[in-house]
């Protein structure tokens, strides 16, 4: 069985982002239903899979990173309005057995992600 997860890296600091607050969301054309919210954990992890088993189905997700409280809670000096505040990765699960890892590698200025196992 399938599971979805994450993980953030904060390459400003060469660090795992503890404490990002991140929302997964289903969506099904223009409505998007709140399926998580969670905050990472020291080694910018989840504590458990964001969802498993039968509760990963086919279908488009987005995942919402809350980055911008993040580094300003570091005390990165960020301008106002920062140029990142909210990172939303949106992505698609096709088939449900598999894994889909999808993690945020990230500065106040910059963002990349990939798909993992």
């Amino acid at each position: 069985m399938g599971k979805l997860s994450t993980h953030v890296l904060d390459t400003l600091h060469g660090t795992p982002a503890n404490g990002v607050g991140i929302q997964l969301y289903a969506v099904q054309g223009a409505e998007k239903q709140l399926l998580a919210q969670v905050l990472t954990n020291a080694d910018g992890r989840c504590d458990a899979p964001l969802l498993q088993g039968d509760g990963l189905q086919p279908g488009r997700y987005e995942l919402v990173f809350q980055v911008g409280k993040y580094f300003a809670a570091k005390g990165t000096v960020l301008p106002d309005p920062p140029f990142l505040d909210q990172v939303a990765i949106n992505f698609g699960v096709a088939d449900a057995q598999q894994n889909y890892h999808v993690p945020l590698v990230v500065t106040p200025w910059s963002y990349s992600t990939y798909r993992g196992s």
